[in-house]
């Protein structure tokens, strides 16, 4: 009985293997999916959605793993993303959010909804970490996905760098908490800050640490000052 020959991922190609041997077996548009700010107890979850270009065009200088990536590397990284993308597409989860449904739920909400936006409509889709149900086309959930794949990680660095600047924005109108050097994580500046001050609007106030520095005026609305 004759089979269909066993797809081989090159890894020559880096990066790049997953994508290439999707394209090569009739899967043109591969979409990578990612987020940011799952371990953070303030601020917003960020989930981004990247289809890159097949061949050199698609091959941005410098990407990597948002985490592996200096600051000014992924702000050049994002830069040459978005120029370069065939599409891409980003959702911002209001802690409040968070709070309401669950962290895991809006991440796959999220995902969801990134993926949908994009346009044209993705053939696969591959994940970081774990598998997405409702996808609008076969989905693969990659271990360590933003560190093999090439469009997973152009996600995590759209995700990153898009909730880095709102973090910045964040640290504008509360600047106790210092949100611009910590992104809302849970760092010991963060926690002195929130143990002194008590949690601003947008602390995650689902999260066992923030519960445990509410103070009686319950959400601190003067901490801007």
């Amino acid at each position: 009985m004759l089979t269909a020959p066993r797809p081989v991922v090159r890894t020559e190609n880096g990066l790049w293997a997953l994508e290439r041997v999707l394209q090569n077996h009739g899967f043109p548009h591969v979409a990578g999916a990612d987020e940011a700010g799952r371990g953070a107890c303030a601020g917003p979850l960020v989930v981004a959605a990247v289809v890159l270009p097949a061949g050199r065009r698609g091959e941005v200088p410098g990407l990597a793993d948002s985490k592996l990536l200096t600051e000014r590397a992924r702000e050049k990284a994002y830069d040459e993303v978005v120029r370069r993308a065939l599409c891409w597409s980003v959702v911002v989860v209001p802690p409040q959010e968070v709070d309401r449904a669950g962290l895991h739920v809006m991440n796959i909400r999220a995902m969801r909804q990134a993926v949908a936006r994009l346009d044209p409509c993705p053939s696969y889709v591959l994940t970081d970490g774990f598998p997405i149900a409702g996808m609008p086309a076969p989905t693969l959930a990659v271990w360590k996905g933003d560190r093999v794949a090439a469009c997973v990680a152009a996600a995590s660095v759209v995700a990153k760098v898009t909730r880095d600047r709102l973090m910045r924005t964040l640290h504008a109108s509360y600047p106790v908490y210092d949100f611009a050097r910590h992104k809302g994580y849970s760092t010991p500046d963060h926690m002195a800050a929130l143990g002194q001050h008590g949690p601003c609007p947008e602390h995650r106030f689902s999260y066992v640490n923030v519960q445990g520095n509410v103070k009686p005026a319950a959400i601190r609305q003067d901490v801007a000052s």
